[in-house]
């Protein structure tokens, strides 16, 4: 931890704690104020919430860089060469960053919501474990040079933050069962070609990541059922109301079926969505 973040004075809510790792602009002081946030709850010394915790931000706290341009305008490099490579490690670490916000603002904006404790033992989980991914990434970045932040990034997933900040449900069914479940369909091909350019550096840290990825998943699809048996929906038909009501972007095939079915996301719920694949 940070000189810094460690003398600050501890959190005494979950969504306190939260929120402060959310808004605090220095990424490694996001990163401690996270893990703190983590070690405190596992610990069990934190409440759940309070009516003294901060208000939750409009956004995450950032650095000034990277500049964030539109997706149509971030350029796609072949892992081929070292710049593209470079490239490809840095939209991966901008991924893990949001990743981590994304399941801070979970915590912090459901937390009065009537779920089980072990509801935000899940997320915090995966908050911890996207923290470790933006640090591995980071590593991989400065081995090779550079930094986070060195390039353009897109602001796309903090825009499913927006679109579901009404429904825990969808919440649920756009961040980690839409989104999160993406990076099991595109994570093997991309292994191929890290392999093929003989980047195992880069492949070994994507294969913590895809393992990680597939129990964030599990984490989501868990939680999506229990809130659909408590509110008498099926899950799948309440999965593509959802998706199709707050997700802007398309639900693309090819779908890696067996490692989605191993999180609990089996092809009823995703199938529909996707014309190309039926």
């Amino acid at each position: 931890m940070s000189g810094g973040a460690a003398a600050d004075r501890l959190p005494s809510t979950l969504r306190q704690a939260a929120i402060e790792a959310l808004q605090e602009a220095d990424l490694d002081r996001k990163v401690a104020r996270t893990n703190t946030a983590c070690r405190l709850w596992f610990g069990r010394r934190l409440g759940v919430h309070a009516p003294s915790d901060p208000a939750l931000p409009d956004r995450p706290g950032r650095p000034a860089e990277p500049q964030l341009v539109s997706p149509r305008t971030v350029k796609r490099r072949s892992v081929h060469t070292p710049e593209g490579r470079i490239a490809l490690i840095h939209a991966l670490a901008h991924i893990e960053l949001n990743a981590i916000d994304l399941a801070l603002d979970i915590v912090a904006r459901f937390a009065s919501e009537k779920v089980p404790r072990s509801f935000f033992d899940g997320w915090m989980t995966v908050a911890l474990e996207e923290a470790k991914h933006f640090g591995l990434l980071s590593r991989r970045l400065a081995s090779l040079d550079s930094h986070y932040g060195a390039l353009p990034a897109h602001d796309g997933l903090w825009q499913a933050v927006e679109a579901t900040s009404h429904d825990l449900g969808a919440r649920l069914a756009v961040v980690p069962l839409i989104l999160e479940a993406r990076g099991l369909d595109v994570t093997p091909s991309l292994l191929e070609k890290l392999h093929a350019v003989g980047d195992v550096e880069t492949a070994a840290i994507l294969e913590i990541i895809y393992r990680d990825e597939k129990k964030h998943v599990a984490i989501g699809a868990k939680w999506f059922r229990f809130l659909c048996a408590r509110q008498g929906h099926n899950p799948a038909d309440r999965f593509q109301d959802l998706v199709r009501a707050c997700f802007r972007g398309e639900v693309k095939a090819p779908f890696n079926d067996r490692a989605r079915a191993e999180a609990g996301l089996t092809p009823t719920f995703y199938r529909a969505l996707s014309p190309l694949s039926r």
